[in-house]
């Protein structure tokens, strides 16, 4: 998310973001409010121009992940992954290096985009965005012409939020200074002699389990199994909320 961005007679817009790891994929939405809503129409506009990747990484904002307040929340935009049979991946907070492709690709589109041109409006911003990632994916594919080949997107797909969620959700995380980390609004003991160590959980959502392993940046093969623990989600009813688009017009500051 590039957030907050001034523009005159209109007040801050946001920008979602997208960069492929591999390939020549990119994305960048200005709107005016970068709800989930949102979000989970630019990603499925997105794939259905790119098609599927195997995993999807993001970083740990509640639009992403859903709401903090109660445990086990798996939000829209990993439901949307999850049917896809997309891999929800999330970095792990407050550390520098694992974000630093899509946080190259935001200072690149604040340089060549929000910063060289002026944006009378909304619209404008848009078509000058929508100008500069076709030419600078143009200008990847020539750079990097071959990329994972990418599953098509299915036709007439939609979302059903009601169902189960299946698959498997993937976490970087810190251990603590007992060696326990937290996610899903629960704490997991992964390895007392593991303190503030990076670790890799996997949420298996079709067997129950999370599974957690050693993740170093040197030795990034290395990944030895370190704990299991047992987990269900609870069965209960998905509320969806629509969320209002921003409407209103104020002055930029």
């Amino acid at each position: 998310m590039i957030e907050d961005l001034p523009l005159e007679g209109f007040g801050l817009g946001q920008v979602f973001t997208a960069r492929a790891l591999l390939g020549s994929a990119v994305g960048a939405w200005p709107t005016a409010a970068a709800n989930t809503t949102e979000m989970v129409e630019f990603l499925q506009e997105h794939w259905r121009g790119r098609g599927l990747p195997a995993y999807a990484q993001f970083d740990n904002d509640t639009r992403f992940q859903g709401g903090h307040n109660h445990p086990d929340v798996v939000g829209r935009v990993m439901r949307l992954c999850l049917a896809l049979e997309v891999t929800p991946v999330f970095a792990p907070p407050l550390q520098q290096g694992f974000q630093g492709m899509i946080e190259h690709f935001n200072g690149l589109w604040q340089q060549k985009v929000w910063q060289r041109f002026h944006h009378p409006s909304l619209e404008a911003l848009q078509t000058a965005s929508r100008r500069f990632t076709e030419a600078y994916q143009h200008r990847l594919a020539r750079q990097r012409p071959e990329a994972p080949r990418r599953r098509p997107f299915p036709v007439g797909f939609t979302v059903d939020w009601q169902r189960p969620p299946r698959g498997q959700l993937i976490y970087l995380r810190l251990t603590d200074e007992h060696g326990k980390v937290k996610l899903l609004g629960h704490e997991f003991l992964v390895d007392p002699a593991w303190p503030h160590r990076l670790v890799r959980c996997e949420v298996d959502l079709d067997h129950h389990q999370v599974r957690c392993y050693r993740l170093r940046r040197k030795a990034p093969t290395d990944q030895p199994l370190l704990a299991t623990h047992e987990h269900h989600l609870p069965e209960r009813r998905f509320l969806v909320q629509a969320a209002k688009k921003k409407t209103r017009r104020s002055s930029a500051p």
